[in-house]
């Protein structure tokens, strides 16, 4: 079916939309950026793509953010077909490929709308570039379950209970949003994909903390943020479109965060690398953790 195009504003005011007892919770499928990482080097923090399941208080997750190979994962945190909506930073392989794989939203008895930026051309036909033979022998259209696909502009638009804030940050190769999302007592700021190098060096050389991500990541409680590369190697990979850890604690101090995840991790980065990654921030003004499969996160302020 067509796509269809949700056009917001970017200034409309925030809204409160949960009174529930508990804080929404966050498991975390997917990790890696570019490509999966499989192999005993990388069993602890997983070697899935891009996804993490939203789920309010007590309930199944009905919002998924990316949908890379972990989606595979989601079927195990949900109680049977998923009906809900998936929100799309960028089209790249490592945010999509899992699409097909979904079992609970490939599913007869699934209801799945798809959120993606919008496109110059039907979303649903790009999606089918990647995923139409001869490249995959099926189609988005042939998916099972009623699936719709809607274009995403800047602002603000509600899914699935959430107040979702959708601003537009750079990166290599496509149109990339970054995404603000609430359910009105907790705050979570998801940027897997960001190359503020583009933007100016910033106050330390490792990119700029330009509008966007500032207003993304202000004052919020967990913020996923793209660390593919350490501060040394950005220098030679600048052009590859990611963000440096450094930069992703220089942004959450510059914003308040109270906790930073360095996410979309780099595909050969190791468990130990990354526990040397983390150990490095020990002494930060706040908690910085690298992602790994399986983390569940209480979002609560």
């Amino acid at each position: 079916m067509p796509s269809r195009r949700l056009a917001l504003r970017d200034d409309s005011p925030p809204v409160r939309l949960n009174e529930q007892n508990g804080p929404v919770r966050i498991h975390v499928l997917g990790v890696r950026g570019s490509t999966p990482s499989p192999g005993r080097d990388f069993v602890r923090y997983g070697g899935h793509t891009s996804c993490l399941a939203l789920a309010h208080d007590g309930e199944a997750p009905s919002l998924l953010v990316d949908a890379g190979t972990g989606i595979r994962r989601a079927s195990t945190v949900l109680a049977g077909p998923f009906r809900g909506a998936i929100i799309l930073g960028h089209l790249h392989w490592d945010h999509t490929q899992g699409l097909p794989f979904f079992a609970a939203g490939d599913h007869p008895d699934a209801k799945v709308t798809l959120y993606a930026p919008a496109q110059p051309t039907d979303l649903e036909g790009v999606l089918a570039r990647a995923m139409s033979p001869p490249n995959f022998p099926i189609t988005p259209s042939e998916l099972r379950g009623e699936w719709s696909f809607v274009d995403l502009e800047q602002g603000r638009c509600r899914v699935q209970g959430f107040s979702v804030l959708a601003l537009e940050i750079p990166h290599k190769g496509g149109r990339t949003f970054g995404y603000r999302i609430s359910d009105g007592q907790g705050t979570l700021a998801y940027i897997s994909d960001h190359c503020p190098t583009a933007v100016g060096p910033g106050p330390a050389g490792l990119g700029e903390y330009h509008r966007a991500a500032t207003k993304l990541a202000q004052g919020c409680d967990v913020l996923f943020h793209d660390a593919q590369f350490t501060d040394e190697e950005l220098p030679a990979r600048a052009t590859f479109g990611h963000a440096a850890a450094g930069y992703a604690l220089g942004l959450a101090l510059a914003t308040g965060v109270k906790r930073l995840v360095l996410y979309h991790h780099d595909p050969a980065r190791t468990d130990r690398e990354l526990d040397r990654m983390v150990d490095g921030y020990r002494g930060a003004p706040l908690p910085v953790e690298a992602a790994a499969e399986g983390d569940v996160i209480d979002l609560a302020p």
